[in-house]
């Protein structure tokens, strides 16, 4: 086909710049794939150097056999046992910086559920990796060990103790019942002031498994403060205290115990202290879950009771 001079000019100049264009695209795109790559193998060196901000994450590092590489935990960080004998950070909510820093770790684990928001933001701005366990709820907890396993190498561990958890909430004989209701409950977190589990919380989630209903699930926030005026007008059928590190809980409790004397629950005894696994969302939980339904079974109502 003819074409014109000046057309044909025209071709040649738009081939030539195309050819151009092409050239750097996939330059770009090489470099992009370089860049990529680095990135995704830049934290594929093995962690050697561990530090937790959490308790429930310090149990889970334990459990999947990871104790040598943890070099510090928080303050609160006191199970297993032998947790308490690593470095200290400080507090879940305001660890120091400086002391992080100073362990000179390879990752530091983190939670959504108490470390300070901006903290990862700090340590990223000096060069330190950072993982955020995400998981909050019952239903959360599997998947979360795992992703944290396979981020610290060790997913096949992880996948056995997520496993393990699935298996036994599911052999176990806690069942979720939505009929009758077998009473309503409320969970301490401190007296005070007054700390209370309210909705997404572990707790709230472990208090509908077992049937019971939380009178402080609508509440605004996981752990809001509670006033007396509204423990007394809701009236719980039992009242569950947790345990609060470094403090006598019984002690801590009298003063708002005496405040809600006139509870049936309180007269009648249906108060009760539970232990932490409970609120620590790792390998405990179950147990947690199995105290609570004992503390709640002396509880429910006479009605529900007859049905049995």
């Amino acid at each position: 086909m003819y074409l014109p001079q000046r057309t044909q000019r025209k071709i040649k100049i738009l081939n030539r710049i195309g050819s151009r264009f092409f050239y750097f695209l996939s330059l770009g795109s090489l470099w992009l794939i370089i860049f990529i790559f680095l990135s995704s193998t830049a934290f594929s060196s093995p962690i050697e150097r561990i530090v937790s901000l959490a308790p429930n994450i310090t149990e889970i590092l334990y459990a999947i056999e990871l104790e040598d590489k943890i070099v510090a935990v928080t303050n609160f960080c006191d199970y297993p046992p032998k947790a308490k004998e690593k470095p200290k950070i400080g507090g879940m909510s305001n660890p120091s910086l400086e002391a992080v820093v100073s362990m000179k770790p390879d990752i530091v684990v983190m939670t959504t559920d108490g470390n300070p928001k901006g903290f990862e933001e700090r340590l990223k701005q000096l060069g330190i990796q950072t993982y955020v366990f995400r998981a909050r709820r019952l239903s959360e907890l599997s998947e979360g060990i795992r992703e944290l396993g396979i981020t610290l190498g060790v997913g096949e561990r992880a996948n056995k103790l997520a496993e393990e958890i699935e298996t036994a909430l599911h052999q176990s004989p806690v069942t979720i019942r939505q009929s009758p209701v077998r009473g309503k409950a409320l969970f301490i977190v401190w007296p005070e002031p007054l700390l209370v589990a309210g909705h997404g919380t572990t707790i709230d989630d472990a208090l509908q498994l077992l049937g019971w209903g939380n009178i402080a699930s609508d509440a605004i926030g996981g752990y809001p403060k509670y006033s007396i005026e509204e423990v007394m007008h809701r009236s719980p059928d039992a009242i569950l205290i947790g345990k609060s590190m470094g403090a006598d809980t019984k002690e801590l409790s009298k003063g708002l115990l005496e405040k809600l004397g006139m509870l049936e629950a309180v007269k009648n005894g249906r108060v009760y202290y539970t232990g932490d696994a409970l609120y620590r969302l790792g390998p405990r939980i179950v147990e947690g879950i199995e105290e609570l339904k004992g503390y709640l079974n002396r509880s429910q109502k006479p009605e529900v009771r007859s049905q049995k």
